[in-house]
């Protein structure tokens, strides 16, 4: 059976707070329980011993009637038998009491023996009507040689242990349990609040946005903290925008002389030195759109709005088809889903684009999941290797062989198609297929 464990650090913290406190007040309860009946046991042992110090008193003193001696016993040897569950705790204390009052006597031994209590109903001249069982007992028995061959043996049963003893107990557990639940949970509490806020603004951390600061609250060392995580936000965006400006502005160069090397390709004579050239500023000039675009993921100039997804796939792959590549999509209903159509376009080029290079065709269908419009687009290649399948979506990285740079390319198809998606709040993914290679995105039917 799969153990549910709370994810919240406040359900964490209360749960780990009432086990640790619910085993701290069981033990409590035992303890309690094991005082309550040392208690009553030394209570029982006095009431023994006080018993044997009077009818020691009285029997050396020989003002004794046999009401006075009534529940002690004179005898000539100790009834305690080495069988017997011995007490020398208790025979240790007896001496102590008995030498206290100034009573000396030699042996003193003690056990616990078991007992029954009778019930029993006589007549008016005493005679036996009626004997019944009524109480399983112990009971503990002392006895003390105050002459040679002289014993004298006194007991006391031991009181049960009532059902409001135990009732007492248990509501001192449970109350002492909840004031003290009570509290922990509330320092718990403003522990884990703030924690949890700070978790909370670290997973929706978004460059796009502006960075609220979280409020500063608990504990000393937790308030530092947030202060800490406001600070190291602000910096990572600030680097962020910077790193967006200096690749804006390296675009924004390099497009002059770029535009100026294209130019001064119409003066080569040679037509084939003359397309390779321009094919070479071509790639050039791609690799920094790519660039910029990624660059421009964190400020969108776009507005998101709801469009149709197989009515936008199907205008891509129109661009392919006028230029005679071999690119298919599967009909099917009409798809709503929040986007920025601009870059959503950027990255299916990308990847119907990467189909044609490695896979000669591309294929391409929409379905529809409860909370996700999925496309799938599929390629006749050769595959990629299953451990290099996540790194391609790094920016710059390309395989070689099949998959070399011989058709084209800077490695960064990949890299901007995920992050578009991303920025959408889907995903991308690769996975081999029998013969070729799929590319799955997701997008949210909601934004």
């Amino acid at each position: 059976m799969r153990r549910v464990w709370p994810r919240s650090l406040g359900a964490q913290l209360a749960l780990l707070m009432a086990l640790a406190l619910g085993v701290a007040q069981a033990v409590n309860f035992v303890l309690l329980l094991q005082a309550t009946k040392r208690q009553t046991y030394v209570q029982t042992a006095t009431l023994a011993i006080a018993r044997l110090a009077e009818s020691v008193q009285r029997t050396r003193t020989g003002a004794t009637t046999p009401q006075m001696l009534r529940g002690s016993l004179a005898s000539t040897t100790s009834p305690i038998r080495p069988e017997m569950e011995l007490r020398p705790d208790v025979a240790a204390f007896a001496r102590e009491m008995l030498g206290q009052v100034g009573i000396r006597v030699g042996h003193i031994e003690a056990a616990e023996i078991p007992a029954r209590e009778f019930q029993v109903q006589v007549d008016d001249k005493g005679r036996l009507l009626r004997q019944s069982a009524v109480l399983q007992r112990r009971v503990i028995v002392v006895s003390a040689e105050i002459a040679p061959s002289r014993w004298v043996t006194t007991a006391a049963p031991l009181p049960p242990l009532h059902a409001g003893v135990f009732g007492g107990l248990i509501f001192q557990t449970f109350v002492l349990y909840g004031f003290i639940l009570l509290t922990v949970l509330w320092v718990g509490g403003r522990l884990a609040r703030p924690l949890a806020e700070l978790r909370d603004a670290a997973e929706r951390f978004d460059r796009r946005t502006a960075p609220e600061p979280i409020a500063e609250q608990g504990p000393s060392d937790i308030r530092r903290l947030i202060a800490a995580f406001n600070a190291m936000r602000t910096r990572i965006t600030a680097m962020l925008d910077e790193k967006d400006r200096m690749l804006g502005a390296i675009g924004h160069d390099l497009r002059t002389p770029l535009a100026s090397m294209r130019v001064r390709t119409e003066l080569v004579e040679d037509e084939g030195e003359r397309a390779r050239m321009a094919a070479t500023i071509d790639d050039m000039n791609k690799t920094l759109d790519d660039i910029l675009s990624l660059a421009r993921l964190g400020h969108p100039s776009e507005a998101e709005q709801r469009v149709d997804l197989p009515a936008l796939i199907d205008s891509v792959a129109e661009e392919f088809e006028d230029l005679g590549a071999d690119v298919s999509v599967e009909e099917t209903d009409r798809l709503t889903v929040p986007m920025r159509p601009s870059l959503m376009k950027r990255a299916l080029r990308n990847l119907i684009e990467n189909a044609l290079k490695y896979g000669e065709r591309a294929r391409v269908r929409v379905l529809r999941e409860p909370a996700w419009a999925v496309v799938e687009v599929d390629d006749d290649g050769p595959g990629i290797p299953p451990e290099e399948i996540e790194r391609m979506f790094e920016a710059f990285t390309r395989l070689e062989g099949s998959r070399s740079r011989d058709t084209g390319g800077a490695g960064l198809g990949l890299a901007l198609a995920r992050a578009i998606v991303d920025a959408h709040g889907g995903t991308l993914t690769l996975a081999n297929r029998e013969h070729g290679l799929r590319a799955t995105m997701r997008l949210p039917l909601q934004a």
